[in-house]
């Protein structure tokens, strides 16, 4: 177990073009504000565990598998990552729907 946190760094988060490609879609387009500021929320947090990830997003929901699901511009979509802690890394895996997000297996995404 870590015992000394000081070289712990900023969030890296892969990829931003994901999030990109999916609110430059018109349909989607409404979720552009949302996520670029959930984007640079996340990339200056200094998360070592989830419950430092749950003090800042109550809502998100810890599923498992490092696996977190934000609920992006009021709930109206879902935004499912792999959280790495020990690298302070976080993989962007789905991006969608709640109509889209249901037919998807949070955990093996």
């Amino acid at each position: 177990m870590r015992q000394n946190y000081s070289y712990i760094c900023k969030m890296r988060i892969i990829a931003f073009r994901t999030l990109r490609a999916f609110f430059e879609k018109p349909e989607y387009a409404d979720s552009e504000a949302s996520l670029r500021a959930w984007y640079h929320d996340v990339k200056t947090a200094q998360w070592i565990s989830s419950n430092d990830l749950k003090q800042h997003y109550k809502n998100a929901s810890i599923v498992g598998e490092g696996r977190v699901v934000f609920n992006i511009k009021g709930n109206a979509y879902r935004l499912v990552v792999e959280v790495d802690y020990e690298f302070q890394v976080v993989f962007v895996r789905f991006i969608g729907t709640h109509k889209q997000y249901d037919k998807i297996d949070v955990k093996t995404i």
